[in-house]
């Protein structure tokens, strides 16, 4: 218990988690409670915009903390750098599914209202489906490497690759094609769904969100850690006396 405790501050854990319920209890309220402008197209269904866009700041912060950790365990070969990296990059795939689910159904009642269609292969959805693959590959490639050194430096490589491609796959390229995302084929731009009544409710979503990201993550870590000692002491009942 003491190297979890060593590294996972508990008293402000269960403080900010606490803080983050009580946050997003009231995001939600907000989000469904507030009157919000009607919107050509979207209507009420903009009101999704509270749960998806903040699901992709979600997941590039959890990106963001893995890579810094896999950079940090290249440096160092300290084997929880490794663990954290692990936890918040799978943390972070949980967000971006639930962003892609999330984008799926607005498209479906929005962009695609009147036909069978759940999925035209816009640029930003390909692409998001892109990122998540090629995060779902380190899971792969980890599970492929029994070594632990060798598997920690060969994730982490390939950790810091998967990171800088998010700003490609997320941002640059799709804004080179066409969209029907906002700002392009009569959609209204971002800024026209960000009116000042919803800002009010979507900058503390996005709060919340990655607030959410930290109290799971540092879960996940505690759960590892755990996990981890239980092993390592196995391994040295395992051990024969000298």
């Amino acid at each position: 218990m003491a190297e979890t405790a060593d590294i996972v501050n508990l008293r402000r854990y269960r403080l900010i988690r606490n803080a983050v319920f009580v946050w997003l209890t009231l995001v939600v309220l907000g989000a469904f409670l507030l009157r919000i402008p009607r919107i050509h197209i979207l209507e009420h269904t903009a009101r999704n915009l509270y749960f998806h866009v903040p699901m992709w700041f979600t997941l590039m912060a959890a990106a963001l903390v893995s890579a810094y950790h896999s950079l940090r365990y290249l440096q160092s070969g300290d084997p929880v750098r490794d663990l954290r990296a692990r936890e918040a990059a799978r943390v972070g795939i949980v967000f971006g599914l639930l962003g892609l689910a999330t984008g799926i159904v607005w498209s479906r009642f929005t962009w695609y209202l009147g036909t069978s269609l759940w999925w035209n292969f816009d640029p930003k959805q390909s692409f998001v489906l892109i990122q998540l693959l090629i995060y779902g590959a380190y899971f792969v490639l980890r599970s492929a490497v029994e070594d632990p050194e060798k598997r920690g430096r060969v994730a982490a490589v390939y950790n810091l690759f998967a990171f800088v491609t998010m700003p490609f796959l997320l941002y640059v390229l799709p804004r080179q094609m066409e969209s029907l995302h906002p700002g392009a084929e009569g959609n209204p731009a971002f800024s026209d769904i960000t009116h000042p009544i919803m800002r009010l409710v979507f900058y503390p979503a996005v709060i919340g969100f990655i607030g959410l990201f930290w109290v799971l993550y540092t879960q996940r870590v505690r759960l590892a850690l755990l996990e981890r000692r239980l092993e390592m002491r196995k391994a040295t009942m395992l051990e024969p006396e000298s």
